[in-house]
């Protein structure tokens, strides 16, 4: 069976890899001249299910207007006539009660925990490497009312079996030893020792490698224009090289699904909310984060990556624009120099930015579409890479007509029609 996936970013290639080691014949096909050059390049680094929690939560609304009033804020929104926008804005905020955060949290951790399984046993088969330390995350709560408030994720970390460690100062600077130079003060912090981090863009590139000798094809600088149907199964799908022709097509192509998906009358609620990266040279081993630090006032991750710190944040809504802002270099400076004053080399910064691709309740959409022969990987937000070898594990059971290990109905773009 010929499958053509479309998106050569870490949920793409991570899917053809699987759907080709499960026997399909796999092509993947992308606009850029390479794999993992667009959200996959230079994201946070982390390997986070026990992070796995939806934006869209209690309290959140009155948050967001503090964060906007804020200049260090973590969300920044340019207002602009797009309905699209508007709409999901709307749906997230009607996804910001106690009862839907506890629903949509609840269907995030199992994917994410599983995928962090699959991710094991595929480390444990291949020995891929990317630069990955396996020694947690550390979500950082600088005031104590952040510290008092998190009995809601304690009880469905509790629930999904998800191991934790709530930590005082002291307990911080053990686990992250660099935190005793912090300039700020700290009340304590949620550890989740099974975290994970890494280089995803390495990630991407070397599993391309492994999914070629799997015997996946690459069309690169390749764009794709449409996709063409007849009745209930997609036909084709036409490309700027000619149509492209397959028995079964899966979309991953992050904030991009919903644009080629709409003209087959598709309507996924998939947002751009774009992200911003720095990357500095490690400049004091002591000094430096052993793996990630979740620096929870201005939600911004702090993550070693080898010789390198990475440093992620900012939600911005504002469409699709790519443009680096200068400004948005502040802040994740600022939270590196806060608690880690000696770990980077700023001289040797390089700055970045992605768009993450959203749903306005937080789980990812995965599964068949009213087509039969096209499927959606997409959605999965900040946590693309914490969820790619489970989502590909979940779809290549799917085609295969086995009944995966984790529940698929959630994560269906069925679930917006049943709320």
């Amino acid at each position: 069976m010929k499958v053509l996936v479309m998106g050569a970013g870490v949920i793409g290639v991570t899917t053809a890899y699987y759907l080709a080691k499960a026997g399909f014949e796999v092509s993947v096909v992308d606009r850029q001249a390479g794999v993992a050059l667009e959200t996959s390049f230079a994201n946070a680094g982390e390997i986070s299910p026990g992070y796995a929690s939806p934006w869209a939560g209690p309290g959140v609304p009155l948050k967001a207007i503090q964060w906007m009033l804020d200049k260090h804020g973590p969300l920044v929104v340019h207002p602009q006539f797009d309905p699209f926008m508007w709409r999901w804005v709307l749906q997230m905020l009607r996804n910001c009660t106690a009862d839907r955060y506890a629903i949509n949290k609840s269907r995030m951790v199992p994917i994410a925990e599983y995928s962090r399984d699959c991710l094991r046993s595929l480390r444990a088969e291949t020995g891929i490497s990317y630069d990955h330390r396996c020694q947690g995350t550390l979500q950082l709560f600088r005031k104590q009312s952040q510290l008092d408030s998190v009995g809601k994720d304690l009880a469905v970390l509790r629930q999904y079996d998800v191991k934790f460690e709530l930590l005082d100062r002291e307990g911080c600077i053990r686990a992250e030893p660099g935190l005793a130079t912090a300039r700020v003060s700290f009340a304590g912090g949620l550890r989740l020792p099974d975290d994970e981090t890494g280089d995803c863009y390495l990630f991407t590139q070397r599993l391309m490698a492994m999914a070629e000798e799997a015997g996946v094809r690459f069309l690169s600088n390749t764009r794709i224009d449409n996709i063409g149907v007849e009745n209930d199964r997609v036909t084709t799908v036409a490309t700027d090289s000619g149509p492209m022709v397959a028995d079964v097509y899966i979309m991953a192509l992050g904030s991009f699904s919903p644009l080629m998906l709409r003209p087959i009358g598709i309507d996924i609620p998939v947002y751009p909310v774009k992200g911003y990266s720095i990357t500095v040279p490690l400049a004091d081993e002591e000094g430096a984060p052993q793996s990630t630090v979740m620096d929870e006032i201005y939600k911004v991750a702090i993550t070693r990556l080898g010789n390198r710190i990475r440093v992620g944040g900012t939600a911005e809504l504002g469409g699709y624009r790519i443009k680096l802002a200068a400004g948005r270099r502040v802040t994740p400076e600022r939270s590196l120099i806060d608690l880690f004053p000696r770990g980077g080399d700023l001289k040797g910064l390089s700055f970045w930015s992605g768009l993450r691709p959203m749903t306005p309740d937080g789980p990812p959409i995965i599964g068949q579409t009213r087509y039969r022969n096209l499927y959606l990987n997409t959605g999965h937000g900040t946590l693309g890479w914490t969820m790619a070898c489970g989502a590909a594990r979940i779809l290549a059971d799917c085609l295969l007509e086995r009944k995966p290990e984790v529940p698929i109905a959630a994560l269906s773009l069925e679930r917006y029609r049943a709320s």
